[in-house]
């Protein structure tokens, strides 16, 4: 346990260090959109591009492992909304918008900022290839479908079908899922290693020196991005109910672990090649906590951001001793 903990606490230290800074004016407010742009197109870019260049494809991309998530982020999807969305005489359910965000912030766990270098600095840079899958799958899928569900509520109209209504609202996501820069990265890392391309020195120690940096000003700027998430309860002066908030967390946290070892442990009896090693990638890195993005998007689109803010808050504080402890019990070994 002791070596596991000398790899979680500086990767949840810099996220306090983060949001300690934000909240104390040392890292001013205007600052986050720069931090959060050198990370998401300059510094994670180079630091995915890196893995995907330097392992087989094979090794990169497993279908069972991929089917297998997949599975689980629909699941989670299903059972959030299913669990959140208001009803006749419910107190704390929610409309169907924010349903749907809560169900991809329940569902999409931190792997890109934090998931990629957490996992490899525990398990060794074996554990790139499963993670990078679970970055592709939900930043075209799960955040596309969710998205979709959540604008097909005001965009329906009598003059327009509803299928039609969430093929449209589903193009859209995908189009915005596919301006991101990670997907692209992984794709041009292997195609690299595919060909066997060798980079010219000066550009290959550019993406270096930037891949380098990715891990530390991520991980800082999750804890800025909370910080300000924070604040858009306190803006609308609308208090968020926990019961509207802590389960969702808790169902990140815990059942969508559980969820992804059951199905793979099910997969593996009906005969599936599913690797030992690659489903525990998988359930640490359904444990990690809900990505920050998905405040941003929700921002974006119009829902109780405060309500996404407090999730991925929780589950981000909680994650600390429920991921050790769960890295612990897989029997994690640091490399």
């Amino acid at each position: 346990m002791q070596a596991i903990l000398s790899v979680t606490v500086p990767f949840f230290a810099l996220v306090l260090c983060g949001y300690w800074a934000t909240r104390r004016g040392l890292l001013p407010e205007a600052a986050i959109p720069g931090l959060n742009a050198y990370v998401l197109f300059f510094a994670l870019p180079c630091l995915l591009f890196k893995f995907g260049a330097s392992m087989p494809f094979s090794k990169l991309i497993d279908p069972t492992l991929m089917a297998i998530y997949v599975v689980c982020a629909m699941l989670m999807v299903f059972v959030t909304i299913a669990a959140t969305l208001k009803s006749v005489d419910d107190r704390y359910g929610i409309d169907l918008k924010n349903s749907a965000f809560g169900a991809l912030v329940a569902a999409f766990p931190n792997t890109g900022f934090m998931g990629v270098p957490l996992l490899v600095a525990l398990l060794g840079d074996a554990a790139a290839g499963p993670v990078i899958s679970t970055v592709l799958i939900d930043l075209i899928l799960t955040s596309t479908f969710c998205i979709a569900l959540a604008q097909s509520q005001e965009e329906f109209s009598p003059s327009e079908s509803e299928p039609s209504t969430m093929r449209s609202s589903a193009l859209r996501s995908l189009r915005a899922a596919l301006s991101n820069p990670l997907p692209w990265s992984i794709a041009l890392g292997a195609l690299v290693a595919a060909t066997d391309f060798k980079l010219p020195g000066p550009v290959n120690q550019v993406i270096q020196m930037l891949a380098d940096s990715a891990s530390p000003v991520a991980l800082f700027t999750i804890g800025a991005v909370l910080w300000r998430a924070s604040l858009a309860g306190q803006n609308t002066g609308v208090k968020t109910p926990v019961a509207q908030y802590l389960p969702v967390a808790l169902l990140k946290l815990f059942v969508h672990p559980l969820l992804v070892l059951s199905v793979g442990v099910i997969a593996k009896a009906l005969g599936a090649p599913v690797p030992a090693f690659g489903l525990t990638v998988l359930v640490l890195a359904a444990a990690l906590p809900s990505a920050s993005n998905v405040s941003l998007l929700a921002e974006r689109y119009g829902a109780d951001n405060g309500r996404i803010a407090r999730i991925i808050m929780a589950s981000t504080v909680m994650a600390f001793v429920s991921f050790s402890l769960l890295a612990w019990v897989l029997g994690a070994k640091p490399q």
